[in-house]
């Protein structure tokens, strides 16, 4: 039988869950499988309502869901209600996607003679690709695991889901899917549309099944590379967007640190310790400049950091992953310990604070390795230059910000011209941490932040889980709905002019 572990005190008790043989993972693929060629019968309006019924199944199951996963994450009730209250409103927000009908892309080209000569006709949309794999993640049990929005962006375009249950939050995940599970039987929903599994080997068995058309995950990149060995071995390789590893550069100009120095420090701070620190976007380097103003900033956090207790962490592995990292960058003899909080010799997994100090002319690759936690490296420049020199040693992010003033307009253009192509995200006089679920956003970036140019949040995420598929010259009996002519209710491109139905 598999265990639970709570952080706080590393107490470990039974769940009851037994890992998935993989006779018994082969099963449950097989069951989404059937249940998406059933679920298929039913048009995108149906899913939204089923999206719904699952929001509104999370919204009334909150309070306990949170219960049980302060005990497996030790991350607190109100944080872990408002994340389900995120879980709940993500499917929500791809119901809507689904109402709109824009993210099929429905084109339609008619027959013509163009001055290549008679052209056939061709009708195009997105269409679901069949069963996906999606892997919970550590750090967010909810919006990032069973009730996540891979969970409900797959669901949405149509597809059908296996979940692998995350080993720091077993009886979550269960839990998680005990809620949706019920939700869909009572909308009507075909049986095993949203599966679930348990156990190292059923991942394995997931990602190399045959049956298994894409894979989503949010972990590390170790995991991350795991699972793409998997998928290479596989007969036919299938899709795989991964959220791996992202160091998250802030830059604060001089004219910001002597206009706002204070505030930069305690919202900096803030930022890379939320959550203790176990966030993707967590700003782990931040480039302040010498000088007075500067020195202040970094006073200031240092203090902070000092004074801060130690704070838990979601489990073991990540506890002793923090301490290896934390002394393999100091080790490189590139960076100092500034200042590290108040450690516990308590039972539970725990971290402290810590602040590292280098310069931009001594950062190092070796220095700028994601340690996952609550910590992070303080680098000092003189001016721009060194700034654009040592982000070589930074690896692609999800994310970048900036704290100017108005007088730097031209120096933070050409940052920004530098930062562009190396994240996903541009953070201006804010913090990174805090992801906003909605239509705009992109939760993606360069390698190693993600494998792909896809975001996992916002309504674009549905792309992911989607093909397109052109029909030429097809019987109208053939065509989906929204492709007929006439078909009105989601904007379409007919013969290149933009109908916005």
């Amino acid at each position: 039988m598999l265990t639970s572990t709570n952080p706080r005190t590393g107490e470990t008790r039974p769940t009851g869950i037994a890992a998935c043989a993989p006779d018994e993972a082969d099963a449950v693929i097989r069951a989404a499988d059937a249940a998406f060629a059933a679920a298929s019968a039913h048009d995108r309006l149906w899913r939204a309502g089923l999206l719904d019924a699952l929001a509104d199944a999370l919204d009334a199951h909150r309070d306990d869901l949170a219960a049980v996963a302060d005990a497996e994450t030790g991350l607190g009730l109100p944080r872990l209600t408002g994340e389900v209250g995120r879980s709940s409103f993500q499917f929500r927000m791809f119901a809507e996607a689904l109402r709109d009908g824009g993210y099929l892309e429905a084109t339609i080209d008619h027959a013509d003679t163009t001055a290549l000569g008679p052209q056939p006709e061709i009708r195009r949309m997105l269409v679901p690709l069949g069963t996906i794999a999606v892997f919970g993640s550590s750090n967010f049990p909810f919006a990032f695991s069973v009730a996540g929005g891979d969970t409900a962006s797959a669901l949405a375009a149509g597809n059908a889901v296996v979940l692998k249950a995350h080993s720091s939050h077993l009886a979550t995940s269960k839990a998680s899917h005990a809620v949706l599970r019920d939700a869909a039987a009572a909308y009507g929903a075909p049986e095993g549309l949203i599966g679930i599994v348990y156990g190292t080997d059923a991942g394995r068995v997931l990602v190399s099944h045959p049956l298994v058309q894409a894979v989503g995950f949010t972990g590390s990149l170790h995991g991350g590379r795991a699972i793409m060995d998997l998928i290479d071995a596989r007969p036919r390789p299938i899709p795989f967007y991964g959220e791996l590893s992202s160091l998250n550069p802030l830059i604060v100009t001089p004219a910001a640190a002597a206009a706002r120095g204070e505030a930069i420090a305690d919202g900096l701070y803030g930022s890379f310790t939320l959550g203790s620190g176990q966030f993707c976007t967590k700003p782990g380097v931040a480039f302040v400049p010498t000088g007075d103003a500067g020195d202040a900033l970094v006073a200031r956090i240092a203090a902070k950091a000092t004074d801060a207790a130690a704070t838990v962490l979601l489990n073991g592995r990540i506890a002793s992953s923090f301490d290896e990292i934390r002394d393999r960058v100091v080790a490189t003899g590139s960076v100092a310990v500034l200042a590290q909080g108040v450690a516990d010799p308590g039972a539970g997994f725990t971290a402290v604070p810590t602040v590292l100090a280098t310069t931009a002319a001594a950062l190092t690759s070796e220095a700028t390795e994601e340690a996952f936690g609550p910590l992070i490296v303080l680098v000092r420049f003189d001016e721009d230059a060194e700034i654009v020199r040592a982000l070589d040693a930074v690896p692609d992010s999800l994310t970048a910000t900036v704290h100017s003033e108005a007088s730097d307009a031209d120096a933070v253009a050409a940052l920004v011209r530098e930062l562009s192509p190396r994240v996903g995200r541009l953070v201006f006089d804010g913090y990174p941490t805090g992801v906003r679920v909605s239509w705009a956003q992109h939760h993606g970036g360069p390698w190693p932040a993600t494998n792909s140019q896809h975001t996992s949040v916002g309504v674009s995420a549905i792309r992911r889980f989607l093909r397109p598929l052109a029909w030429q010259d097809a019987p109208e009996a053939l065509l989906p709905a929204e492709l007929r002519d006439g078909y009105e209710g989601i904007p379409r491109r007919v013969d290149g002019v933009l109908q916005l139905g």
